[in-house]
């Protein structure tokens, strides 16, 4: 359990450093060059490392506990801005963050170690149709679609390769895990994560995108882990985890919209949504 926790926390900090090398990306090149730039290249490989690392925290831990680690990933992204870019840094974002930590250590407390276990039947083939469903519909939005709306896009697709991957480890070796039709929902499900998020990053601001796919990434997994995939929440923990999840993302909510986070992205805190002038 201990190795499957530093793995979600190492991924959580891979996400958060690869979050500002996008956003800083698309300040300068548009649409689908932007996915070719140097940086970004770099980005998508250390979200590649993270995507790795989070896969070994979901062989062991329960989806709600991994994914709000994962959207603790905001908390790095501040805190970064404010060590190395000098960024202001709000009192309720000092707050945030305590209570994000805080957080975090109930909802571990709550899930513990919990190996993956077998779906129910059709889920599966329900997993992968909406994958490429999601697919479909993202590409469609690409090019004429909302900020608002391409930030959901991203939101369900992490979602759909979360589940795919819990879903994956049940399988009893690493070839049976990749030869599974569920990789086709954890692959699809990454990408559309990927190309949306950096899309709406582009179309919108920072805060608003990284606070809906941090909501949605926490909710919509792990509320079907709970109910369809056997995770569950200790004896007695029931209360404490539910208003645990429901300050962690109350917390990355207020952190995605702080100006430290703009600052980091390489936006202008004068922007919509964004808070107090702060830019890099």
């Amino acid at each position: 359990m201990i190795l499957s926790l530093a793995a979600a926390l190492a991924a959580a900090v891979g996400y958060g450093v690869s979050t500002i090398m996008q956003a800083v990306a698309t300040r300068s090149t548009h649409g689908l060059a932007a996915v070719t730039t140097p940086l970004v290249v770099a980005a998508l490989l250390v979200d590649g490392l993270a995507w790795l690392l989070s896969l070994v925290a979901l062989d062991r831990l329960p989806l709600f506990l991994v994914q709000a680690v994962l959207a603790g990933s905001v908390v790095v992204v501040v805190l970064l801005a404010r060590w190395f870019l000098g960024a202001r840094l709000r009192r309720v974002d000092v707050g945030a963050v305590v209570a994000v930590v805080l957080a975090l250590v109930v909802i571990g407390a709550a899930g513990g170690e919990q190996p993956a276990t077998a779906p129910p039947a059709g889920f599966v083939v329900v997993l992968v149709t909406g994958s490429v469903l999601l697919a479909l519909a993202t590409v469609l939005l690409y090019r004429s679609g909302s900020s608002r709306a391409l930030s959901v896009a991203a939101g369900l697709g992490y979602s759909v390769a979360a589940l795919g991957a819990r879903t994956a480890h049940a399988a009893d070796d690493l070839l049976g895990t990749v030869l599974q039709p569920v990789a086709v929902a954890v692959v699809l499900g990454g990408v559309v994560g990927a190309v949306a998020y950096l899309r709406a990053l582009e179309q919108g601001s920072v805060g608003g995108t990284a606070a809906t796919v941090s909501v949605l990434e926490v909710v919509v997994p792990g509320g079907i882990g709970v109910a369809v995939l056997g995770d569950v929440v200790r004896d007695g923990w029931a209360v404490p985890a539910v208003l645990a999840l429901a300050v962690a993302l109350a917390a990355c909510v207020v952190l995605a919209t702080s100006p430290a986070n703009s600052a980091a992205e390489g936006q202008d805190a004068d922007a919509p949504g964004d808070g107090a002038p702060t830019s890099v």
